[in-house]
């Protein structure tokens, strides 16, 4: 039985803004493509306009115009356009237009020279249409349309780009599937490229800490439930509906019936929870619906030849400990041709906070927000003004975890770093000595209640803020660890670290997961990456993946899906999520494995027993742990 956790974000995490006049039409019925092409509203030179623009099935797409305060006619600006799932904006009661949340936003946009379109995605929001899955065909193919609506607009150059953060920086690098001709360049920040490899089944694994929290929330903005968004319940819930009554209708909504009739509309969205927990391997069917292959028709990573036949330019951000998007970065980088400037940094999801394990806490994140708008605006000044430059250059910064230092480069992985083989020995060491015996395993019982608390790599994701691990010596005296001798010199680790594991298990299936850890001097324990790998997942196919991988390539079909055998060795191999570290000389290198993450992941084997392992570290079977490096 899944335990429920209820985790609920409070009204200023919604996004908002207020609308004035708008064009908008009748109900949210389809129409034929000529009625919907004729019923198309003109945005108007004022400052903010809330309006529905009909898609070519008749279904109404909710959006936001942010224009410059003092925008003449004949103006002509270039547009960014941000579309999300988490509403595009609030209603809030009696508050000026210079104090709605989203007005920041918009105003930075104006004053750097641009109009700001904000859109709700179909299915969500003000936004009629349902959701069958996050990102459906029909719902990216809106984007295009709406894209194409704003360069149309008497305001509009013709040149769109679309940028944002996590959701938005998806539907920002899917609307270049579309190939439409005003689309020349995308700034996908912090998004998940291949969200059911690196976000919710990584290795096969369900992160059903993040999920089951996020669909929640999500579910609550589909109806339009500012309470439960907020907690409130009685006179919590007048107090707050007060002040925002959920999210902003268009402005033709004068009573209110178009947005519960979209609102409808959402009751038939799939709950992403839901299905998830009836899903399991890449092909099984998801959803109400009985969509297939979603992991890949929700992401960009399936449908990479549109993308790269657009030859939209790229600027691209990502943390190391946000989930496991780093690898999504990187595919993305060694797969398609389009001009890529990649920045991998010591940041959670959206750069809000300092990462770095070997840092205080509290450390102000580098760039600032403020330095970090500056570089997003220079990028889409070369693309889409008069005069820009359409250059983009294609490179690598990245970041290196305890050494404070930034790196570039234009190949990945980066030249110089030689992989070195660390084994397991008896007495839980490591070594770079292969094993010599023909006997010597470990004997481990899964501990389910091993964690790595709330504040980790996959909760950020879904608004959790800062990764703080902390020190993590007590929770490995609950897994099992092999431990270098201290470091005689500096060793920097940047790469793909792949390990492979013998090992024999009690059970035909569970969770495998290795930790990369360093061992500071005092005994203080910094986490540093990890990889997990669902053992029925096992299976390594020699197909092609849809992008670049670094390390074994899993079809995670139900097809291939392959038990362990009770009892017999078998090699699990599997790379931890990319990282960039330098442990210091004095310091020493841990790999230490659990079987569970008990805030995280879902229990396997789902049956509820215990597995019990025996991990092989003999000659013939030598369990062991590949580390790309070099001379610190």
């Amino acid at each position: 039985m899944v335990k429920r956790r209820r985790g609920r974000l409070k009204t200023p995490w919604l996004a908002a803004g207020t609308g004035l006049a708008c064009l908008a039409c009748g109900s949210g019925e389809p129409a034929s493509g000529d009625d919907a092409s004729n019923a198309r509203p003109v945005s108007e030179p004022t400052r903010n306009q809330a309006l529905h623009v009909p898609m070519r099935d008749g279904v109404r797409i909710a959006v936001d115009v942010w224009l410059p305060d003092g925008i003449q006619p004949g103006d002509r600006l270039p547009t960014m356009m941000r579309a999300t799932r988490y509403w595009r904006a609030r209603d809030e009661v009696g508050v000026p237009l210079e104090e709605t949340s989203n007005f920041a936003e918009a105003e930075r946009w104006n004053r750097a020279g641009y109009a700001l379109v904000l859109v709700d995605g179909r299915g969500s929001g003000a936004s009629f249409g349902i959701r069958r899955f996050e990102l459906a065909e029909d719902e990216v193919r809106d984007y295009g349309e709406v894209a194409d609506w704003i360069a149309e607009q008497p305001w509009s150059n013709g040149r769109v780009g679309a940028y944002g953060v996590s959701y938005a920086g998806n539907t920002a690098e899917m609307l270049a599937v579309n190939g439409s001709p005003a689309v020349k360049a995308i700034a996908p920040l912090f998004n998940d490229f291949d969200n059911f490899g690196h976000l919710i089944f990584p290795g096969g694994v369900l992160t059903v800490g993040f999920l089951e929290s996020w669909s929640d929330r999500t579910r609550m903005q589909d109806l339009n439930d500012i309470c439960g968004l907020s907690d409130a319940t009685g006179p919590a819930c007048d107090e707050v509906t007060r002040r925002v009554t959920g999210v902003k209708p268009v402005d033709a909504d004068h009573d209110g019936s178009l947005l519960a009739a979209a609102v409808a509309d959402h009751q038939a969205n799939t709950v992403p929870f839901e299905a998830a927990l009836e899903y399991e391997f890449r092909d099984d069917p998801f959803g109400r619906y009985g969509e297939t292959n979603v992991g890949h028709r929700r992401s960009p990573s399936g449908h990479l030849p549109q993308i790269e036949a657009s030859g939209v330019a790229m600027f691209i951000r990502v943390g190391w400990q946000d989930a496991a998007t780093v690898n999504g970065t990187l595919g993305r980088y060694n797969t398609i041709s389009n001009p890529q400037q990649v920045f991998i940094g010591p940041w959670d999801h959206g750069a809000r906070n300092d990462t770095d394990p070997f840092k205080a806490d509290d450390t102000p994140v580098a760039p600032d927000e403020n330095a970090q708008f500056v570089e997003l605006v220079a990028f889409f000044d070369a693309h889409l003004k008069e005069g820009g430059s359409g250059e983009t250059p294609t490179e690598i910064h990245y970041y290196t975890l305890g050494a404070d230092r930034w790196t570039r480069t234009e190949q990945w992985p980066p030249a110089g770093f030689d992989d070195v083989t660390w084994y397991f020995h008896e007495e839980g060491t490591l070594s770079t000595e292969a094993p010599a015996t023909e006997a010597g395993d470990d004997r481990y019982a899964v501990d389910f209640t091993a964690t790595t608390g709330t504040r980790n790599r996959w909760y950020t994701n879904g608004g959790g803020g800062d990764v703080v691990y902390g020190d993590r010596r007590v929770e490995d005296e609950k897994l099992l660890t092999y431990t270098s001798a201290p470091l005689a010199t500096d060793l920097e680790i940047t790469g793909h670290p792949v390990v492979t594991l013998q090992l024999a298990s009690t059970e035909t299936d569970g969770a495998f997961i290795v930790y990369l850890e360093d061992v500071a001097p005092d005994g203080t324990v910094r986490y540093i990456t990890e990889g997990q790998l669902r053992g029925v997942m096992r299976a390594v196919t020699e197909d092609r993946p849809l992008y670049r991988k670094y390390g074994p390539h899993r079809s995670e079909s139900r097809a291939e899906a392959l038990p362990l055998v009770p009892g017999e060795v078998t090699e699990l191999s599997l790379d931890l999520w990319t990282t960039s570290v330098l442990i210091r000389a004095g310091h020493r290198i841990r790999v230490a494995l659990a079987g569970a993450d008990a805030d995280t992941f879902l229990r396997y084997p789902r049956d509820g027993a215990v597995p019990e392992w025996t991990v092989q570290r003999r000659a013939a079977y030598p369990s062991r742990i590949i580390l790309p490096s070099r001379a610190g």
